[in-house]
């Protein structure tokens, strides 16, 4: 259940090993290859600020607090408790949650693909010290790191050739020396390729990259029916296995029965945990651990002075001689087709967070149209949380979400600890903020809203303990033989750097021990 890369890493592997797959997804399917990433469209790549509707487009909240403040200035003779608590027609809201404990920005994608049809593609390996789940022995780490990285297509090269990217990352390893060998300031590894068809353009890898040959059809062994939730895991008699998944068909709307040998959840974090739910099926540690990752933001245009060093620099004499030569009106010292920066100072010891240098689509930090983008830069730092039992996702046996499924209600904070790291993490952004330009109006440092990553983990962790885990270290939920869970809720570690990578590799290995239970 769930069409997300992790679905897929899932699919592609089972249905290599000769098994028949059958996979359910709520939403519809966007793209003729099933998932693809669709900022691969031209006039995406051309101007990226284009794809943040998209992206908000696509993004349906998850808890939304009850408002209590009443609308007065409405016509007299009109129902005069318009918008208040009182009112029955609730607008999707969650009357039972607090808005100071909210993850406001929490989100779920429902279409053929997930988030993969607009994440980022940013794929590093987690840090084994600082972020690394221990339970997963190291050679199996690297070996499923690889095997993530090789179905991905990651790289730290294809914007090798801009010029900002070897500017901003020679500022900032002036400016941060101390960093370790092989953790100073690089290229972001990203699950991209440049097409050699059109070198402006590159290929973002989606759901469709997973897939594989699947996405291709044809494959008889393998069926995704979009447009179908999965409602209830309905048990055996013994129940110790999972006997039937109960299915709605949206568009029909009736029910059907999918009967399997094994079972996979990879619904995203808070969908996953609230399967279980409704399907009677609670260990202790269900919802709880949960972590996101807090941020640090700001947009800065770049200084004068890096702008003089493109213009006099023998590095970037060709490639302006060219264009120039091509728009000699142009006068900023940056090709119009330079490739966007990607520049990453990857998560170290003494420092847990991941740093981002980049100018991309997100669903916030739009750049005014008026502002030349090849002078702004995006810096978004990401922080790590502390997994602690009383951050957690609860759902109701009362209120429904937009799917009649139990409403997800959050319960979160950051520790003091955390927030001294936080308050540490954006000291550093500062840092790296000034070493680059001066900071755009509106766009001034600042800590997003909770959320917005949309990379809440731990949900449905991984551990050897069933008081304090849903999943053994193979992704196999306690006390039930075949059912299996994917995505970034089984992660039990609190981590700093993007989560894809990770819960891919954890999903190829559980795909394995799955294969090697079944004989």
């Amino acid at each position: 259940m769930g069409s997300g890369p992790l679905g897929a890493a899932f699919a592609r592997r089972l249905v290599g090993a000769g098994r028949a797959v059958t996979m359910v997804e709520a939403g519809t399917q966007l793209s003729a290859r099933p998932g693809e990433n669709l900022k691969n469209a031209y006039i995406y790549q051309r101007d990226p600020n284009l794809f943040t509707e998209v992206i908000r487009g696509h993004l349906h909240l998850l808890s939304v607090p009850s408002s209590a403040r009443a609308q007065l200035a409405v016509d007299p003779s009109a129902y005069p408790e318009l918008g208040t608590n009182r009112s029955s027609a609730r607008n999707a809201e969650n009357p039972d949650q607090d808005p100071y404990r909210n993850i406001p920005a929490a989100a779920a994608c429902y279409a053929v693909g997930g988030m993969a049809t607009h994440w980022t593609c940013a794929c590093p390996r987690h840090h084994p010290v600082v972020e690394r789940y221990r339970g997963v022995p190291d050679a199996d780490w690297e070996r499923y790191y690889g095997e993530g990285e090789a179905i991905l297509g990651v790289s730290r090269h294809e914007f090798d050739s801009s010029v900002r990217q070897r500017l901003i990352i020679d500022a900032l390893r002036e400016e941060f020396p101390e960093l370790p060998e092989g953790y100073e300031v690089q290229g972001l590894p990203l699950a991209v390729k440049r097409r050699t068809d059109n070198p402006r353009m590159v290929r973002w890898a989606g759901t469709d990259t997973v897939f594989g040959a699947l996405a291709d059809g044809g494959e008889e062994r393998f069926t995704l029916l979009p447009s179908h939730l999965c409602t209830r895991l309905v048990r055996d008699a013994t129940g110790s296995r999972i006997a039937y998944a109960e299915v709605r068909d949206l568009d029909r709307t009736c029910e059907i029965h999918v009967e399997a040998e094994d079972y996979v959840v990879a619904a995203g974090a808070v969908l996953t945990p609230q399967l279980l739910w409704a399907s009677g099926i609670r260990p202790p540690a269900l919802g709880r651990y949960l972590t996101e990752h807090p941020t640090t933001f700001c947009q800065v245009t770049l200084l004068q002075d890096l702008i003089d060093r493109a213009a006099t620099s023998e590095q970037f004499g060709g490639q302006l001689r060219d264009y120039r030569r091509r728009f000699p009106d142009d006068e900023l010292p940056i090709p119009d087709d330079d490739p966007d920066p990607n520049v990453w100072i990857p998560v170290t010891e003494g420092r847990p967070w991941h740093a981002q240098i980049n100018r991309d689509s997100f669903q916030y930090g739009d750049v005014p149209p008026h502002v030349d983008g090849r002078l702004i830069v995006d810096l978004r730092w990401f922080g790590q949380v502390e997994p602690r039992p009383e951050n957690r996702v609860t759902f109701s046996d009362t209120h429904t979400d937009v799917h009649d499924m139990p409403q997800p209600t959050f319960d979160f904070s950051y520790s003091p600890q955390d927030g001294a790291r936080l308050h540490l993490m954006m000291a550093e952004m500062l840092r790296a903020a000034l070493a680059l330009g001066g900071f755009l109006p509106g766009a001034e440092p600042r800590f997003p809203t909770p959320g917005l990553p949309l990379h809440i983990a731990g949900t449905v962790r991984m551990g050897e303990d069933p008081l304090t885990s849903v999943v053994d270290t193979d992704s196999r939920v306690w006390g039930i033989g075949n059912l299996y869970l994917g995505g970034n809720g089984v992660i039990p570690t609190g981590t700093a750097c993007n989560p894809t990578l990770t819960s891919i590799a954890l999903a190829l290995r559980a795909a394995d021990r799955m294969i090697a239970a079944g004989g």
